[in-house]
């Protein structure tokens, strides 16, 4: 089985990502956030395997652009997943799902190497 990498194709972090997979020649599916949204069924599957506190991408630019009454409705998962579907971008890249079921937010090679050992 593949890795399942979930992401934004224009992202820095995912070019890297894509990148280090294909030069490391790891096999991998890409779903791309911007030609399919996540729904909450996936989000919540995301949930059970991290937290909300790290899902998000607080760095970010549509992190950074959200009110304060929006940063408050990321801290609840019934208020967070409806705008995590409707701005994906604010999910932390690339999400990575192993064969195991496991799961990794962010590039960090070395952790993609050790969970594929």
């Amino acid at each position: 089985m593949a890795l399942k990498v979930y992401g934004i194709k224009n992202c820095n972090t995912m070019k890297k990502t894509f990148t280090f997979l294909e030069a490391s020649g790891i096999s991998y599916e890409f779903i791309d956030y911007k030609k399919k949204a996540p729904d909450a069924d996936l989000l919540r599957a995301f949930l059970t395997r991290t937290t909300l506190e790290f899902l998000i991408n607080r760095q970010g630019t549509t992190y950074k652009k959200l009110g304060e009454e929006q940063k408050v409705s990321l801290k609840s998962e019934s208020t967070a997943l409806p705008l995590l579907m409707g701005q994906p971008s604010m999910i932390k890249r690339p999400l990575i799902i192993y064969p195991d079921g496991s799961l990794t937010l962010g590039f960090v090679a070395e952790q993609i190497t050790y969970k594929l050992q």
